[in-house]
């Protein structure tokens, strides 16, 4: 298996954070890394990081493969060495997902919400298409509403429906949007957006197109703009895989 960096950019998440994280370290997955960026947050998502994890602060040199502001730190616990905690002067959420690449040690990285929860086996379906299809650049998972099912710890203990009528009818248009509508748009090779609830992105590549643009706030359908590009340059194209994964409410979502 390809080994995998997890990136999660994170701001003003202490309410949620600490569970989140401990649900990517419970992922099935023979070898990842999960790297949480604290973009700058007011409130103490760092902190709670530090305490709970029981993290120090390292000296660790970090890569400057993309600019991004000012990294102040970066934390690590030895007894837990897939988990890295980055400190960075705000500038949004692309600024934050650069520094997280410029830490990252792996070849392929996936950028998470920091309220998304992903299924166990999610890093073992995002990986295949990359390891059947040498051209596979980026991959883009099924967002789906977690509304209504049992959540313990940062892991979905049992499926299902909400019963807010609103709730219901975004899990259907989370069906249009996510699913049948990409599925469209990939079978005419014209997809257009990998959804930053979780997508997965060859390292190499997404440096090589610049990484994420800051200053939009359509930063996940911008990188792929950007991709579809570059790899049509050269002459190949971006390939997609749809799977599924679980998003943790409606806060951030159209109503």
């Amino acid at each position: 298996m390809i080994p995998i960096s997890i990136l999660v950019p994170a701001y003003n998440e202490e309410e949620t954070i600490v569970d989140n994280v401990k649900s990517l370290l419970y992922l099935n997955y023979p070898e990842f890394e999960v790297v949480v960026i604290n973009d700058g947050s007011k409130d103490n998502t760092l902190e709670k990081l530090i305490e709970s994890f029981e993290l120090k602060l390292i000296d660790q040199p970090v890569r400057t493969l993309l600019k991004t502001q000012k990294i102040k730190g970066v934390y690590r616990n030895l007894d837990i060495p897939n988990l890295v905690v980055v400190d960075k002067e705000n500038g949004g959420k692309a600024d934050a997902l650069n520094a997280g690449i410029n830490v990252s040690r792996y070849p392929v990285f996936a950028s998470i919400d920091a309220d998304s929860i992903l299924e166990t086996d999610s890093l073992v379906r995002v990986i295949m298409p990359f390891i059947e299809d040498k051209e596979t650049v980026a991959v883009g998972g099924i967002v789906r509403i977690a509304n209504g099912s049992k959540i313990r710890r940062g892991l979905i203990q049992k499926v299902d429906l909400p019963k807010s009528r609103i709730a219901l009818f975004q899990i259907i248009e989370y069906l249009r949007a996510f699913l049948t509508g990409r599925m469209g748009w990939d079978a005419l090779n014209s997809l257009l957006i990998v959804s930053g609830a979780f997508g997965a992105f060859r390292k190499d590549v997404a440096i090589e197109v610049g990484g994420y643009t800051t200053g939009t706030i359509g930063e996940d359908m911008e990188i792929i703009v950007r991709l579809h590009k570059f790899m049509r340059k050269q002459k190949e194209s971006i390939k997609l895989n749809l799977f599924r994964i679980r998003f943790a409410g409606l806060r951030l979502q159209r109503i």
